[in-house]
Parts: structure tokens; C-alpha cells; sequence
């Protein structure tokens, strides 16, 4: 398969994923494998997950225009409570990414791993619906939601096919935000989080090359980023409308088919 479709493919990947809760680092690593690509591929690297992740994000932003320029007016006391829940939430998950790379961590390269993770993703979201449908949620997000969206963030972080979007918008539900004010505080960390996160790995990649790494495509890069971000705009501006009246059962449901098909795939494959 030629470079170009495997840049646009996982680029179309990543962008219908990244703020979808069903895990944009778990579809990956599933399309990777199911592609054949090797741990020596640069399809396989941090550096093109990251990136592309970026282009996701950054594509989101024009959808968040009017809540970005209420950011900018700092003098008012809503703004800055607002910007230090975003701080605190980001910080979090700095702090505990700082640590994860100094001590080497890398993510799983076993789809069982995800397989898994998806199932109990989406266990958790029919359940945590049920839940929610016998007690009123708050438009508001809280201090103890904040927080709760950073170690959501670390988790996903850790184990791949939980969902960034995903982890963040069960916690901050369990901590009593409604539905569209956690889904627009998830996207909200999440875009200094993976910018950060993009920007970080650029640097560390050009300072100090992998031993053994595959060579970055930049060309193949910029192609998997400009798809992401063109899919992850469509993607976003469909979920907000549908949180608005639906709730999140069927991404869950997704998530426990997905899985155990692909548990079933692995066993019969190996």
C-alpha cells in the first residue's frame, strides 16, 4: 500500500476519533496493525500520533469562537475562574506526562490491551447512564470536575482505548456536569493538552533521534495532519449537536462490539 493512502487512512482515522468517545489512540493502534505496520514503521511513531492529533484539534477551534474570545476577556471573574479550572485540569496532566516519559513508558503495541479497554469504556458509560438518568446534572462545571477531567486524561494516557474524550467526559459526569458543558470542558483541556503534547515531541524528536527510529516523513506527516484536522471539524460539529439531545449509550455500546469483535478476531487470527 502505497505511503500516501496509509498517511490519509489513519489521518481519517485520528480525526473521526480524537473528540468521539471511543478512543482516537485505540482506533490507531487497531489500524496499524490491521495495516501490517511494524514498530520500525514511521506510521507506527509517537511523532505521527501526536501530530495528527494536533491537526484534530486545531481544526476544532473556529467551533469554539465565541467560548475563545470569552477567554481572552481576563478581567472578567467568570474567565479567570474558568481559566484556572482549564489550568488546573492541564497541569495535572502535564505533570504526570512529565513523569510517565522520564520513566520511559510507551504505549501498548498489544490490541488485546485496547480490545479490552474499549469494552470496559463502554461498559462503564451504559452504566454511568443509567445512573444519571435518576438524578439531575449541573450546567456547571465544578472544581471536583475539573480535577477529575485531569486524571481522566493521565488514564487515557496510560491505556490506550480508554479515550481521552471518553475518560474526561465519564468523570466529569460523575461529578454532576451535565452532558454539553463536560463535552465542551473535555475539548477545551484537551486542546493546550495536545498541542503541548504535539509541540513537545516535534522538539524532543528533532534534539534527540530515536536510536533504530524510522526517519520522519514530514511530507507524509503534514498529509495525515491536514486529513485529521478536515474529518476531526465534521466530527466535532456533529457531537455537539448530538449531546444536546442524545445521550452517550450508543458510543458505549460501540465500544463492547468493537472490542469483543476484536478479541474474537485476535483469538482466531492467532
Amino acid at each position: 500500500m502505497p505511503n500516501w493512502l496509509i498517511a490519509t487512512l489513519l489521518g481519517f482515522v485520528e480525526g473521526l476519533t480524537e473528540f468521539i468517545p471511543v478512543s482516537s489512540t485505540g482506533h490507531l493502534l487497531i489500524s496499524e496493525h490491521l495495516l501490517g505496520l511494524g514498530k520500525d514503521s514511521f506510521f507506527t511513531s509517537d511523532l505521527f500520533n501526536i501530530v495528527i492529533q494536533c491537526g484534530a484539534v486545531i481544526a476544532v477551534l473556529p467551533l469554539f469562537k465565541e467560548r475563545l474570545r470569552m477567554l481572552l476577556r481576563f478581567q472578567e471573574k467568570e474567565t479567570q475562574i474558568l481559566l484556572a479550572k482549564i489550568g488546573v485540569a492541564f497541569a495535572l496532566t502535564v505533570a504526570g506526562g512529565l513523569i510517565l516519559d522520564k520513566k520511559g513508558y510507551k504505549l501498548t503495541e498489544n490490541p488485546a490491551n485496547v480490545a479490552w479497554a474499549l469494552i470496559v469504556g463502554g461498559i462503564a458509560f451504559v452504566v454511568l447512564e443509567r445512573v444519571l438518568a435518576m438524578r439531575a446534572q449541573r450546567p456547571t462545571v465544578t472544581w471536583p470536575s475539573a480535577v477529575s477531567v485531569g486524571v481522566g486524561q493521565l488514564a487515557a494516557a496510560i491505556f490506550p482505548g480508554l479515550s481521552r474524550s471518553g475518560s474526561t467526559i465519564m468523570f466529569s459526569l460523575v461529578c454532576g456536569t451535565n452532558r454539553v458543558s463536560a463535552t465542551e470542558f473535555s475539548f477545551l483541556v484537551g486542546i493546550p493538552t495536545m498541542l503541548a503534547a504535539g509541540g513537545y515531541k516535534i522538539l524532543k524528536t528533532l534534539k534527540h533521534p530515536e536510536v533504530g527510529a524510522a526517519a520522519p516523513d514530514w511530507a507524509m506527516l503534514a498529509l495525515g495532519t491536514v486529513v485529521a484536522a478536515v474529518v476531526s471539524f465534521v466530527a466535532v460539529k456533529w457531537l455537539l449537536r448530538f449531546v444536546q439531545s442524545h445521550t452517550f449509550v450508543g458510543f458505549g455500546i460501540y465500544r463492547i462490539v468493537v472490542g469483543v469483535v476484536l478479541l474474537w478476531w485476535l483469538g482466531n487470527v492467532h
